[in-house]
Parts: C-alpha cells; structure tokens; sequence
C-alpha cells in the first residue's frame, strides 16, 4: 500500500482552519467541541482524499483525539461495542459463505438461464441476482464487483462485446449499465444492503429514532418494487443495446451450471442458513430479536455446520475493515451531537427556515442532500458528515423523526445516481470502460430524476398510507 501524502493536505488545511477559528466559535460550544469538530471534517476530507484507505484514516484521526485528550480512553474504546457496526461486519462474514460455496455464481447462473432469452430479460436476471443477495450482502460494492461483474463480463465477451474492440455498446454498456441501477435500488429497498444505511439509522439512534428491518422494507417496498420493473426497461430505452436476442446466454449459463455439477451439500446448508437468518430479521420485530443477534446466529450456524471456517472470519478483511473505520466515525459523530454541535447547527439552520411548512422543510432537505452528492467520492464519508445534521434540523422544523430518517435514509442509496465516482459499485463498474463518462452523467441526470420523483414523491403518499406521518 502506497501512502499519498499529498493527500494530506488539504485535510490538514481544513482542521487547521476550524481549529484556529476557537476564539470566534459560536456561544454556547466549548472549546473541546469545537476542537473535535474540526478533527471530525478533517476526518472526513481525508475519507475523501484518502491518503490512507479509510480504516489507515480513521484510526489516525482517533489516536490524535486521544492524544488531544478530547475524549477519555475508556469513553473512546466502547465505540468498539456498538452493535450496528457488528451487525455490518457479521454480515460480512455471511456473504464470504456465498462465494466460498460457490451458491452466489450458481444463483446467478440460474437467473441467467431462466430469463436470458432477450437482453432486457438479462438486465431483470441481473437485478434479481442483485435482489437476492442484497439483505445479506452489506457491501454494495461486494455486490457489483464480486459477485455480478464478472457474470456480466463473461456475458458480453460471449456476445463480443468488449470495450477493447469498440464494440461495447452490442450489449455490455447496456448490461453494465444496468447492473449500476439494480445495485442502487437493491441497496435502498434492503436495510442491511449497504453499510451507509446502517451509519444513517445509527445516528438517527442519537435522536430515539429506531427502526426495524422490516420497518424499512415495507416503507421501501412500493418505490423499490416501482423502480426494479421500470428502470431496466427506461435504461433499455434511453440506452438501447445493438444485441436484443440472446438465446446464446442461457446456453452459456447452463454450459457454467454443469462445469458447477450438481448442488453440493455446503451450498444448501449455505442457503438454508442464509434463508433462516432473512426469516428472522423479516419477524425480528414481532420477536423481540435484535438484527445483530441474528447475525451472530447465522455466523455461529456457519461455522458449526463446517461451511465457513475460523480462518474464513480471521480472513475476512472486509469486515475487520468496517469494525474500524464504521465504529470511529459513528463514535466522533455521536460525541459531536452529545457535546452540542448538532444541535447548534440544527437550531442555527432552522431559525433560518422559521415559518416554513416542514414538507418543504424536509424535500429541500432531501434534495440539497442528493445533489451535494457530486462532492462526494464517499457514500460513507457524505452520510457521516451531514446525515446527523440534517436529520436535526428535519425535526426542529417539525417533520415527524421517523419520517426525516426513511427519507433521507432513502437519499443515501438514490444520490449514488450521480457521477462515475459516487461510490464503490461506480469506480467498479465505469472502471470497466463499457460506458463512456458523457453518457455516465447524461444517464445518471434523468435517472436520477426519476428516483427523486419516486423514492421522495411517491414515497411521501406511500408512508403516509401506512402510517408514518
């Protein structure tokens, strides 16, 4: 790993500023806040820059707090306990069980095979692998480029359809494209679908905000079901590939499913398993069960029955990743609001917005959120940053709490539809040079669009339907 020194500049430069600014703070702060404040946005710039990768970042930043003495050790060290971090990294260590098993590749091959007849039907079969593996796959980006992208590649070169010929746009940019778009609807219909998610409902906890993960599913449920049949065909449209009839695809998926052979018995434990813990965080409410002692269920059951081993957890960067970095920044944000600095800038924005009707208070809210996307390279880095803070201003202008946490909850998974640095999945997937940047943008601009107009209008009648508001 190369370190980018450079790139610590201009968090430096961002610290340094808010540090020197103490003597004209507001009134109200003290000087502990204002100082854990400008390291937070440093924090946060250099997620960004990174100089680091984010875990190298966050544990920096939280060796200077201690060194500053800006929290207690002991205060400090119990970020380490928070549930909904383990929960992520749980989640991690069920997904490594799909592609030790092989079950992840077979079911995509499945999906392949039954609705691979037409390019459209491939693009549903993508987003039905994207669909099925999403509650159990916190990683986004695991996702896209683990599991679908090579199926996805494997299809395209079949069709000769490779960047590398100039021939990307018979049927891979399409597929490509499309793959994106199941990715970020998947990722806001499922809570446990993506990691920001959980970064967001943790620090709505700050404002005895809890919701279920059935809770989020059903007020998911109509603009996700929406968007999962109308988008693949909108991009079918908008981008149309040259290929449309692909009989050569179910014929190459059942060519892979009998290299695979027959179903092998650690694979159905594997989906067993991972059907179980669905079942339980789906009744998790109606049990009194917490999402993350499910988690740790399923991962006990993983490695009793033999299909993941202690090595597989040891192993399992991804999740050993997220307990550093997700639990160091929820700790600085959480510790932000208790010492007022939330609050502060809650109450600040919203004497501003004095008067006005909090629908409007919260769609302004939710569209400023979803537009600053585009200086964001960071789903992570932009949801711990401002979530906390617009969340509270929502409720001090009225806006009923659970109501502002789905909203703009929802908003964090619809602004990936921005720019081919958005997140994970979109370094991953333009990466591969199928789609070129100009129709990246123009694409992303009408889409989302679309899923504004869906995921906050519609989703306003939907939730008041069942009760929300």
């Amino acid at each position: 790993m190369k370190i980018k020194y450079k790139a610590f500049f201009i968090p430096i430069i961002v610290g340094s500023l808010i540090w020197l600014a103490t003597p004209v703070r507001p009134a109200g702060i003290s000087v502990i806040a204002w100082h854990l404040l400008a390291l937070f946005l440093a924090t946060i710039v250099a997620c960004i820059t990174q100089p680091l990768p984010i875990a190298g970042v966050a544990l920096v930043s939280v060796t200077i707090l201690l060194v500053l003495r800006l929290a207690p050790i002991k205060t400090t060290m119990q970020a380490f306990g928070n549930k909904t971090v383990w929960l992520v990294a749980m989640a991690y260590m069920i997904s490594r069980g799909f592609s030790k098993t092989g079950l992840g590749k077979r079911m995509a091959l499945w999906f392949v095979k039954l609705f691979g007849k037409r390019t459209l039907g491939l693009a549903y079969a993508i987003e039905g692998i994207d669909l099925v593996t999403a509650p159990a796959i916190p990683s986004n980006t695991a996702r896209a480029g683990g599991i679908i992208y090579p199926i996805v590649k494997a299809l395209s070169e079949t069709f000769h359809s490779t960047p590398q010929d100039h021939t990307e746009r018979k049927i891979g940019s399409y597929l490509i494209f499309s793959e994106f778009h199941a990715n970020i609807i998947t990722s806001a219909l499922f809570m446990t679908a993506m990691s920001p998610n959980l970064i967001a409902l943790s620090l709505a906890e700050s404002f005895k905000i809890k919701i279920s993960w059935l809770g989020w599913f059903v007020a998911a449920s109509v603009p996700g079901i929406i968007c999962l049949v109308t988008v693949p065909y909108l991009i079918y449209r908008l981008y149309p590939p040259v290929v449309r009839e692909t009989t050569n695809a179910r014929e190459w998926a059942t060519q892979e499913l009998t290299k695979m052979g027959a179903m092998q018995l650690k694979e159905k434990v594997m989906l067993g398993i991972f059907g179980m813990a669905l079942l339980l965080w789906i009744l998790s409410s109606t049990l009194n069960l917490d999402a993350t002692t499910v988690a740790f269920i399923a991962i006990s059951l993983l490695l009793l029955t033999g299909v993941l081993s202690v090595q597989d957890i040891l192993h399992e960067t991804g999740a050993w990743n997220v307990v550093v970095w997700f639990s160091i920044l929820i700790f600085m944000a959480n510790r932000l609001n208790k010492l007022g600095i939330i609050p502060w800038l809650s109450r600040a924005i919203s004497h501003q917005l004095k008067g006005v009707n909090w629908l409007v208070v919260l769609v302004v809210l939710a569209l400023v959120y979803f537009y600053s996307h585009y200086l964001f390279a960071s789903q992570v880095a932009h949801v711990a940053a401002i979530y906390g803070a617009l969340l509270g201003v929502a409720i001090a202008a009225g806006v009923p709490g659970t109501l502002a946490t789905l909203i703009l909850g929802f908003t964090t998974a619809i602004y990936s539809s921005t720019t081919q640095y958005a997140n994970g999945p979109a370094s991953v997937l333009f990466g591969s040079g199928y789609v070129k940047q100009s129709d990246w943008w123009r694409l992303n601009a009408i889409l989302g669009g679309y899923y504004l107009l869906i995921w906050i209008g519609l989703e306003l009648f939907w939730l008041k339907i069942i009760g929300i508001w």
